[in-house]
């Protein structure tokens, strides 16, 4: 195993058996907020991403316009301007990829963290490895790169972790090792968890939800024209995709297992879509509850009524959910019913000395709490905390 890796990113490492003062694992905008304030103070760090630059923004549908303007999504003091207020996928990717160039940030993509722990001497040991892929279909992970999927409810609390999760080497980590290349390490003084929550999509635990037809991510309608499809959600993903597949030309049924829409729908995407449901255009299915899903078919409940839907492709958009592998394993106490690893939200320390939060992961469950907006703010939180350590101990 080697003790340090070549950067794949700008900038070079540190010398031979120095640790780092910070290493952030995730490069999505609240972790790259993060190494620029790292920078900005002469702190020693290094990112480690195990896909792209800002990741999940690569995998959101390519049509997608962002509900924060662009002032709100900017970071490191360098102005996101653009002609529009609401940036699209591809402008937020321009402006990420400009930024981490700009400043020259310290980034290795497709780097996966399989392991991080606290040695004796209170430093960090993350090992990581290569993980390059193609970043072109989805998921953004292969199921198995990225840790088993737990069946959930929508929205529902997220199952204990596994024997041997905390501590020690997994399962999990053992078939990490296994599937890549070969495991390098790095120490730290500081660790910064910014992994977002895009890579694990809310499971509803019913049969065929694997079936190749079926997807919990959206990318775009085309393929889809003169096709039934069936959206299962009610936030702004699964509207926003149900549009743009009927604007495809596929004969598309909304299901959402509520009594009615997300309050939280962007303002420019309601009204057309209602206005396609009172057409008849779209059929939406309020109080459903789908059930099992086969080629061609999909068993749901509407309000409690057994039913049986035709359709040739499923998109499962009921949202996401953080990986918590990093946490339990790094011994971070974790909300059972929120999902919220404890931390100081003035600082965005854990109990656990060395280790901070950053971004959604952060939030739980609830990946409302968090945006870029009000995340990007965290990583100025960390680095503060960490000089005014640094400042605590030598005085």
């Amino acid at each position: 195993m080697n003790t340090e890796e070549p950067a794949i990113g700008s900038g070079s490492p540190a010398p031979a058996g120095a640790p780092y003062d910070l290493v952030i694992i995730g490069a999505g905008p609240c972790g790259l907020a993060c190494a620029a304030a790292a920078q900005k103070a002469g702190l020693r760090y290094r990112v480690l991403e195990k896909g792209a630059i800002v990741n999940s923004l690569v995998h959101f549908p390519l049509q997608m316009n962002f509900f924060s303007t662009s002032d709100n999504l900017a970071i490191a003091g360098i102005p996101f301007v653009i002609e529009r207020a609401n940036p699209t996928r591809r402008e937020a990717l321009d402006y990420y990829r400009a930024v981490v160039q700009h400043l020259g940030l310290q980034v290795d993509t497709f780097t996966e963290v399989v392991d991080a722990r606290r040695e004796a001497d209170g430093t960090f040991l993350v090992t990581a490895r290569p993980a390059p892929r193609l970043v072109a279909a989805w998921p953004p992970l292969e199921p198995e790169a990225s840790g088993a999927l737990e069946a959930v409810q929508e929205g529902g609390p997220e199952p204990a972790p596994a024997q041997g999760r905390e501590g020690g080497e997994s399962g999990e980590g053992r078939g990490a090792a296994r599937r890549g290349g070969p495991l390098w390490t790095l120490r730290a003084r500081n660790v910064v968890l910014a992994t977002g929550y895009y890579d694990r999509p809310n499971r509803l635990g019913i049969p065929g939800e694997d079936l190749p037809h079926v997807s919990h991510y959206y990318r775009e309608g085309h393929a889809f024209y003169g096709r039934r499809v069936l959206v299962v959600g009610g936030q702004n993903s699964a509207v926003e995709a149900a549009l743009d597949l009927h604007r495809c030309g596929a004969q598309v049924t909304l299901a959402h297992r509520g009594p009615a829409l997300s309050e939280r729908i962007k303002p420019w995407v309601l009204p057309p879509f209602r206005s396609l449901v009172d057409k008849g255009r779209i059929t939406v299915l309020y109080n459903t509850e789908v059930q099992a899903i086969e080629p061609g078919r999909v068993r749901v409940a509407v309000a409690g009524e057994p039913r049986q839907l035709e359709a040739d492709f499923v998109f499962l958009l009921v949202g996401y959910r953080p990986n918590h592998t990093l946490v339990h394993r790094l011994g971070i106490p974790v909300d059972p019913a929120t999902g919220e690893p404890r931390h100081d939200p003035e600082t965005m320390a854990t109990p656990v000395p060395g280790v901070y939060l950053a971004g959604v992961v952060a939030a739980g469950y609830d990946a409302n709490k968090i945006f870029i907006e009000n995340g990007r703010w965290h990583g100025e939180r960390v680095v503060r905390h960490i000089l005014a350590q640094r400042r605590g101990a030598a005085g």
